[in-house]
């Protein structure tokens, strides 16, 4: 079936690149078609995070028919919101396992997102230049920083300025106050000339634009009704929706980026209906993918025609390669001798911890690893306490020891780049399908030695700090979590100045196919230690700028 109508845009995914390029297209009077593969939300129905465990018949945990098929992050809170590996599944290779964290609904991972905005740098953009190592971006901090004001604006970042040149200072709200368990931790930091700074967080901490300031009123992971954190769900899309211009179809599974065959251009995007199972195909004159980066990828691999047979835009053989995120799962975990015993206090619903900058390989490499890494750090006591496995004991006495050990938990996770190599990739496995008939992603990736090294150093480190802070150790982890445990894909399809070595421009414009635009962070060239989300929103503000731009001049 045929949707007779021909938009200015389609745009395909509704999280944070998405609806970001719906926002800004929408906004500069482009009519916009808005495919999103998963359902609609109602956040009073939807988001159940005031419910207590016992609510639950497994005490907040999944059941075990549905644990199987249900990524790590996934709780009896959100069940509901993620993709089914029984309906969405992918391959990998034999001794390669990968774990691909997906949700199904109109907001996109926004809805449960780890909230840390932070800027990246000339150290990233640049690392090249600066180590040797893969190539640098095609672009520079100065070329992004005012979209990254637009973003910070727009969303409301909590924070403060730092001035640390390899983190930039943003705009800010207030910070989220650091609690004792981190300022004794900022002290053992102090004593290794090292820095722990407030966390940079997309959650607002006084009313911002029409939003409700954070009340801390429960788990920011299960999804927010104040609409005190960003999601797209409560910010762009309903400024997008304002306009006038934005047509927003759930339940649109995609199936490829169609083409016109005599200009070689996108025409649409076809597309299953997720209920009916329909194939519908709807026509524009430019296409923009913000599916996130394996799904664009994906859909531009299955996206086989005459023009294009390995796939739309990949005449340089490179769509799919480069898969890069970030190492964690490496630190340690200990207790403030000091707390120990303390009043406890309502922080199970406090939006963010601290942050230790990078401080490795900076100015000059000092470690036999290449890049850096940077901890995320917490304290306090949440809904559960988290060190009850950890404590020795039985009965009433192992209670008692539970309950005094409860505030003064002081956790450090390592956040660390993974390199870009052409061997780490993915593809179309054409032996599996989903259940709309199409061929399903297959992963090959797999960490090298600077992750190994860089991951042990983490840990030696984590131990190292809470040492000099007299925090008691209680877990020390010098191991790597399974590949995509960081839910931070990026890269395969890289951009660069150069057809034969990149999918894309500087702007996310496809080399191939001038009319096809790729906003999320498959557009990334190395992944940084920072969390990405607020650079794929700033790169795709910028990309819809020139978007615009060229298709009023026609030459789109």
């Amino acid at each position: 079936m045929a949707e007779k109508k021909v938009q200015d845009a389609i745009v395909v995914g509704s999280g944070a690149a998405g609806g970001m390029a719906a926002k800004q297209l929408c906004e500069k009077g482009l009519k916009v078609l808005l495919l999103e593969a998963g359902r609609t939300i109602n956040p009073s129905k939807d988001f159940i995070h005031h419910k207590w465990p016992y609510d639950f018949k497994y005490r907040g945990k999944l059941s075990p028919s549905k644990a199987p098929f249900l990524p790590y992050t996934a709780d009896a809170w959100t069940e509901h919101l993620y993709a089914n590996l029984s309906d969405h599944p992918y391959t990998t290779e034999p001794g390669k396992p990968f774990v691909w964290v997906r949700l199904r609904a109109v907001g996109g991972k926004t809805l449960i997102w780890g909230r840390v905005s932070l800027r990246m740098s000339d150290l990233d953009f640049k690392a090249k230049s600066h180590d040797g190592y893969g190539d640098d971006w095609p672009i520079s901090y100065k070329a992004i920083a005012p979209y990254y004001d637009l973003v910070e604006s727009m969303v409301g970042i909590s924070g403060n300025a730092d001035h640390i040149s390899h983190l930039p200072d943003g705009k800010f709200l207030p910070p989220v106050p650091m609690n004792c368990g981190e300022h004794i931790l900022k002290k053992g930091c102090e004593k290794l000339g090292r820095r722990l700074i407030n966390n940079r967080c997309a959650v607002i901490t006084r009313d911002y634009n029409g939003r409700q300031a954070c009340h801390w009123c429960g788990y920011c992971g299960r999804g927010c009704d104040s609409n005190s954190m960003f999601n797209s769900l409560a910010v762009t899309l309903p400024m997008a929706m304002k306009t006038g211009n934005l047509t927003l179809r759930p339940n649109s599974v995609v199936r490829q980026v169609l083409v016109d065959p005599h200009t070689g251009k996108a025409g649409g995007i076809g597309f299953f209906d997720a209920n009916t199972k329909q194939y519908v195909e709807a026509h524009s004159k430019l296409v923009v993918l913000g599916a996130s980066t394996l799904e664009s990828t994906r859909i531009m691999l299955n996206s086989i025609s005459t023009q294009y047979p390995n796939g739309i835009a990949n005449s340089s053989g490179v769509l799919g390669h480069y898969f890069i995120e970030h190492i964690m799962g490496s630190g340690a975990v200990g207790l403030a001798p000091t707390l120990k015993g303390k009043r406890i206090e309502n922080e199970d619903g406090r939006p963010i911890g601290t942050y230790i900058p990078r401080f490795r390989n900076v100015n000059t490499r000092e470690k036999q690893f290449l890049r850096g890494y940077a901890f995320q750090c917490n304290s306090g006591a949440g809904l559960f306490p988290g060190t009850a496995k950890e404590v020795p004991g039985f009965g009433a006495d192992l209670k008692s020891a539970i309950r005094n050990n409860y505030p003064a938990l002081v956790s450090m996770g390592g956040f660390g780049e993974v390199l870009a190599r052409y061997d780490n990739h993915v593809s179309i496995d054409k032996n599996r399908l989903d259940p709309w008939g199409i061929p399903v992603l297959k992963m090959h990736v797999a960490y090298g030695e600077n992750e190994r090294a860089m991951s042990r150093d983490i840990a030696d480190t984590a131990e190292e700090i809470m040492r000099a802070a007299g925090i008691e150790i209680l877990v020390r982890n010098r191991a790597l979590r399974t590949p995509g445990w960081s839910i931070h894909e990026l890269g395969t399809a890289r951009m660069g100045n150069d057809p034969k070595t990149s999918v894309l421009n500087t702007f996310c414009q496809a080399h191939d196919v001038k009319n096809l635009f790729v906003v999320d962070g498959s557009c990334f060239v190395s992944a940084s230690n920072q969390n990405p989300t607020l650079t794929i929103m700033a790169l795709c503000a910028r990309a819809c700028d020139y978007i615009a731009e060229e298709y009023k001049a026609g030459r789109l």
